[in-house]
């Protein structure tokens, strides 16, 4: 499974005493890539830190939506990425027509400037994009009409099921807009606490078969358990799916 990552938000508090040896032990789990989340604060030194545990950029997370995104964009150039991905847009953007229009514009604007370093952009989901309804439809999927067809999307899996939606079906529904996917499992509730892939109640096996092209990508924002374990049982989960063929490599 050559495209599996990690997001690095996910050892934030890990890496703040030891970065070197978390992304180590991460590229000793068998994970090849990673997608960090703060590249505006220490590009050069993540990008040898990178170099020296073998580690690629597959995208990256940063706040292109206020005045970071000079530094951001620069730094995600530093680091290696092709794509640059919006974590989150304000809650309340997303309860009705005119505030997804708004949000539109605000991430179109910044998938422009993104362009001029070389950059696609890409958005990502948390659960309000689809709890909050448009004309009757999940606020995401109105977003996702209304964007530039250039912005990518990035699906959260586990914030769409603890959306009310079945990831599947918008992973359908959004089609090839889709290009990453954030995997991580656990109870599907606004509180978590999360927990290896694999061992939840997120659909993770139907996800992947229906975006089978995405990048895989392993967050669990908190866990109850050991959080370095917590990853490599999912990467030991995932890749295992893809040995017994319930899943393309």
């Amino acid at each position: 499974m050559s495209s599996l990552a990690v997001q690095l938000y996910s050892v934030r508090e890990q890496a703040a005493v030891d970065r070197r040896a978390v992304l180590r032990r991460i590229a000793d789990m068998g994970y090849r890539a990673v997608e960090p989340y703060d590249v505006h604060l220490d590009p050069e030194g993540l990008r040898d830190d990178l170099r020296e545990a073998g580690l690629s950029v597959c995208s990256v997370h940063a706040p292109l939506l206020d005045e970071r995104r000079a530094a951001a964009l620069a730094g995600a150039v530093t680091v290696g990425a092709e794509t640059v991905i919006v974590p989150a847009a304000p809650a309340e953007w997303f309860a009705g027509r005119e505030g997804v229009e708004l949000a539109a514009r605000t991430i179109g604007e910044a998938a422009r400037e993104a362009a001029d370093h070389g950059l696609r952009l890409g958005y990502h989901n948390h659960w309000w994009e689809l709890e909050q309804r448009v004309d009757g439809r999940p606020a995401l999927e109105v977003l996702a009409e209304l964007l530039d067809p250039s912005v990518l999307l990035e699906v959260d899996l586990y914030w769409a099921a603890t959306g009310g939606v079945d990831p599947s079906g918008l992973l359908t529904r959004l089609g090839e807009r889709v290009s990453h996917l954030h995997v991580k499992d656990g109870p599907a509730t606004q509180e978590g606490p999360m927990t290896a892939v694999g061992s939840g109640r997120v659909p993770i096996v139907d996800a992947l078969n229906t975006a089978p092209d995405a990048v895989r990508i392993v967050e669990l924002d908190h866990c109850a358990t050991d959080m370095l374990q917590a990853l490599a049982d999912s990467h030991a989960y995932l890749t295992g799916l893809a040995a017994a063929g319930r899943v393309s490599p």
